[in-house]
């Protein structure tokens, strides 16, 4: 579920900065665009973590 946001949140990422470089205008700024990849590196970390600890404990 988190690598899923994570993905999702990162494909946002990626469309807004194809969109500010082909239009000049992407819809966040600069400060958006930093928040959005924050959390995207949030859901990952959260993801993995979460992973490692299932493998850790043998489920």
């Amino acid at each position: 579920m988190l690598l899923a946001l994570a993905a999702v949140l990162f494909a946002a990422f990626v469309i807004n900065v194809s969109i500010g470089s082909i239009g000049g205008t992407p819809l966040l700024g600069n400060v958006g665009e930093m928040i959005l990849l924050f959390a995207v590196s949030i859901s990952f970390t959260a993801a993995v973590l979460k992973r490692e600890a299932k493998k850790r404990t043998g489920e």
